[in-house]
C-alpha cells in the first residue's frame, strides 16, 4: 500500500483528494500546516506528497524547499496559479510536478500513478554504472568518485536516460515524456529548467559537469 501525504490549509481540499484515492488502495495521511507535513515525512514513509502552494506560515515553495534539505520523496505541487513562471519556480525548487486547480479526477489519478510506477519500476535494478559514474535506483542519487549528488525524481530520471544510452541524443521532447511518463501540456522548456537545476547542482557537488551533462543545440541533451 503507498502512502500519500496530502497538504493543503483547506480540509475540504484534503477531504476531496483523499476521496479520489481512497479506492485506489492508497493510504492517506493528511495536514493543513506545511510546518507539520515537514515533520511527518521525518519520521513516517512516505510515497508522494501533494503539496498546495498558497498556505499560511509556510508556503508550497518554502516547504518543498525544506524537504529536499533531507529527503527525495516525490513532490506534486497543487496550485491555483497559471503563471508559467510560478510554476517553473515550483520545479527549480525541487518540484516532480504539478498540477492546476481546478483539476479533474483522472488528472490526478494520472500524475500519482505515473510517478509511483516510475518509483516503483527504478527499484528492480539497483544502480547503473557509467565510467566513474554510478546511479543509485534505491537512494535516487548520483555517484562520481567521491562526490555525491541526491537528485529529485524528475531529474533522477533524465539522469537514467541519458546515462543508461549515453551516444544517444535525447531531444528535449523525448527527456518530457520520459520524465513525466503520460500525456502533458507542460511546457517544453520545462526540461531546460530541470537541466539547468542539474548542473547547478552536479557543479556544487564538484562533479565534473561539462564535460558529461552537454547540449545538442537545436536538439537536445546528452551524457558523453
Amino acid at each position: 500500500m503507498n502512502t500519500i501525504l496530502l497538504v493543503d490549509d483547506e480540509q475540504r481540499m484534503l477531504d476531496l483528494i483523499e476521496l479520489f484515492l481512497l479506492p485506489l488502495g492508497m493510504k492517506c495521511i493528511k495536514e493543513t500546516s506545511g510546518i507539520n507535513a515537514i515533520e511527518m515525512i521525518e519520521k513516517e514513509k512516505v510515497d508522494l506528497v501533494l503539496l498546495d502552494v498558497m498556505m499560511p506560515e509556510m508556503n508550497g515553495w518554502e516547504v518543498c524547499k525544506e524537504i529536499r534539505e533531507f529527503s527525495n520523496v516525490p513532490i506534486i505541487m497543487l496550485t491555483a496559479r497559471t503563471d508559467k513562471n510560478d510554476l517553473v519556480k515550483g520545479l527549480e525548487i525541487g518540484a516532480d510536478d504539478y498540477i492546476t486547480k481546478p483539476f479533474d479526477e483522472r488528472e490526478l489519478v494520472a500524475r500519482v500513478h505515473a510517478i509511483l510506477r516510475r518509483t516503483s519500476n527504478d527499484n528492480d535494478k539497483s544502480t547503473i554504472t557509467y565510467q566513474e559514474f554510478t546511479l543509485d535506483c534505491e537512494t535516487y542519487s548520483l555517484h562520481y568518485q567521491d562526490s555525491t549528488s541526491q537528485l529529485t525524481l524528475k531529474e533522477f530520471n533524465i539522469i537514467k536516460a541519458l546515462i543508461s544510452r549515453p551516444s544517444k541524443t535525447f531531444t528535449r521532447e523525448e527527456l518530457l515524456e520520459i520524465a513525466w511518463d503520460y500525456e502533458t501540456d507542460i511546457d517544453i522548456r520545462t526540461v531546460d529548467s530541470h537541466i539547468r537545476n542539474l548542473r547547478e547542482k552536479l557543479r556544487k557537488a564538484k562533479f565534473p559537469t561539462d564535460e558529461f551533462l552537454k547540449t545538442a543545440w537545436g536538439i537536445g541533451y546528452k551524457w558523453s
